[in-house]
């Protein structure tokens, strides 16, 4: 049975849920990290207030969807890369680069931790030029502060197409917790982290950065 809606009142509502869903849609901006494992830097960006998601990918090579088996290769050109979905009026992309070096170690231009390979190197994958401007700056003021021995090996390039890694590989920390809790202890992630992060609240960036 068909019911025809005629309350000017009910359209109003209906009409303001659509506006509102769509207008937060709107707002709301990706950016691309690559940490390493993808596993744990999708982790780590779903914990940040104002991260409406992440998703475990690829970006960076010359392979057309490319699986899992062939980025891990390291023949593609790939790194393991996360599309972080966010909402700008909660977090900024400047945050999202402090919460990033807080995730792994941007010093290390072989791999992460027991991770070896360009495919597990760090990198932003820049899609405006306040983003790599921000990315630009926030290595330099590492750099100068000294925090690391040696220089910061995080790639700046301009983001291309993103590959959506297969299904297994998604919220992995949630759907295969034990194996994921296992595997980042054994990384030493979790203790560079501290290492290097514990007490630090410092956001590092050049003053004439746009924040």
């Amino acid at each position: 049975m068909l019911y025809k809606i005629t309350s000017p009142i009910f359209l109003i509502l209906i009409l303001g849920v659509t506006f509102f869903s769509t207008a937060r849609a709107e707002e709301t901006r990706r950016a691309y990290f690559a940490g390493g494992c993808f596993w744990c830097t999708e982790a780590d960006f779903e914990k940040q207030e104002g991260v409406i998601d992440a998703i475990s990918g690829f970006m960076g090579g010359s392979v057309a969807n490319p699986t899992y088996e062939q980025v891990a290769s390291g023949q593609t050109g790939h790194r393991e890369t996360v599309e972080v979905i966010y909402d700008p009026a909660i977090i900024s992309y400047q945050k999202l680069l402090s919460a990033f070096w807080r995730m792994h170690d941007p010093s290390d231009a072989g791999g992460s931790f027991v991770d070896r390979g360009f495919q597990y190197s760090s990198a932003i994958y820049f899609t405006n030029e306040m983003e790599k401007r921000l990315a630009l700056g926030a290595i330099a003021a590492l750099n100068a502060s000294g925090k690391y021995d040696a220089p910061i090996a995080t790639a700046v390039e301009p983001a291309g197409p993103f590959y959506v890694a297969e299904d297994y590989h998604q919220n992995y920390y949630k759907v295969s917790t034990v194996r994921y809790t296992y595997y980042r202890y054994r990384s030493g992630r979790d203790e560079h982290i501290f290492d290097k992060w514990h007490n630090d609240t410092t956001v590092y960036q050049t003053e004439n950065a746009p924040q």
